[in-house]
């Protein structure tokens, strides 16, 4: 069994103005083709159902590749990091904290692009005939999220920000999966989570926002190369990052048709990811001394609250030359 299948076993926004000067500003597509050797270059590809594949195949950007992708699926971004960190990917995406935290252990990694999204969009959600009615109303509670990531922070955070600790809480380690049935069990008694699991368990399940991200996380989705991509492969890595802008600033022109798309590969509700998808307004991203310092601000707060080891360098956990020439002025 290879590496990849060993490891998939294992269970805001920008204005259209800045992003169009990213796009414009970075290497044309045209231009980029030039730089490949005659031996055709293979990318190994980490990604999701309904991911960065099928938005390169709606959006027509997934034509006359200039290499080759070899990709492979996952269940969610924790293996994604875990192929990257082994060898297996040369370029995969997941969370902020998610990288850094893999980033801390040692891994060959850079955050080299990505996207941002409407940091409402991740929020704390409770049932509907819970008695809490505020963030206030945590302190005490049984509260779920993913360790290391978006959830655990922005439990953390949320606690602070009403003048809690970050232990006057009980936090419950839990997937969206099993957070989802515990939830409406009454095992736990909020859950935070990002979209579209908050637009499906607003729209379906009747569930209640309490609080969510904005002012507390950056709420960045990065792609990730491994150094030695970065290293060998750089002409396609900078082709692959143009394309997945481009192809982001595409689904914002035309949601309801990659609402549909992604409902028929994925099998969740058009009207979820509808309403998701409107809702995050996710846009590309240059890595710039704004986003270094925001992502630094919260890496710092995450070491303080135990969810990294230690404290990070973000400057050096980034590549900034594949977004170096773009413009958010």
């Amino acid at each position: 069994m290879s590496t990849i299948d060993r490891l998939k076993t294992r269970p805001h926004s920008f204005a259209r103005r800045a992003a169009a000067a990213l796009l414009s500003a970075a290497i044309t597509l045209s231009a980029t083709a030039a730089a490949f050797a005659s031996d055709t270059v293979v990318l190994r590809v980490g990604d999701q159902k309904g991911g960065n594949r099928s938005l390169l195949d709606i959006s027509g950007l997934a034509k006359d590749l200039p290499y080759k992708i070899e990709w492979a699926e996952f269940p969610a971004a924790a293996p994604i990091l875990e192929a990257l960190n082994a060898g297996a990917l040369d370029v995969g995406y997941t969370g902020d904290l998610s990288f850094l935290s893999v980033y801390a252990a040692g891994a060959p990694i850079k955050a080299i692009g990505g996207t941002r999204a409407d940091a409402k969009t991740q929020a704390i959600l409770v049932r509907q005939d819970s008695p809490i009615k505020s963030a206030a109303d945590l302190k005490g509670k049984r509260l779920a999220g993913t360790r290391g990531g978006w959830g655990q922070f922005l439990i953390d955070a949320t606690l602070e920000k009403n003048g809690n600790k970050v232990d006057d809480a009980t936090f419950a380690p839990l997937g969206p999966v099993d957070a989802k049935i515990a939830l409406l069990a009454g095992s736990i008694d909020a859950w935070a989570v990002w979209e579209p699991y908050v637009s499906y368990a607003t729209l379906k399940d009747k569930a209640r926002v309490v609080a969510d991200g904005k002012g507390l996380t950056p709420t960045i989705t990065f792609i990730v190369a491994s150094d030695s991509a970065i290293a060998t492969k750089r002409a396609a890595v900078q082709d692959l990052v143009n394309r997945l802008n481009k192809a982001r600033l595409w689904s914002l022109d035309h949601l309801p048709e990659y609402a549909k798309n992604t409902a028929e590969l994925t099998k969740l509700p058009e009207d979820v990811l509808l309403s998701a998808y409107t809702a995050q307004k996710t846009s590309p991203i240059a890595i710039d001394e704004n986003v270094v310092r925001e992502v630094q601000e919260a890496s710092d707060r995450a070491t303080r609250y135990g969810i990294l080891p230690k404290r990070l360098d973000v400057n050096r956990a980034v590549d900034r030359s594949f977004t170096a020439a773009a413009s958010l002025n």
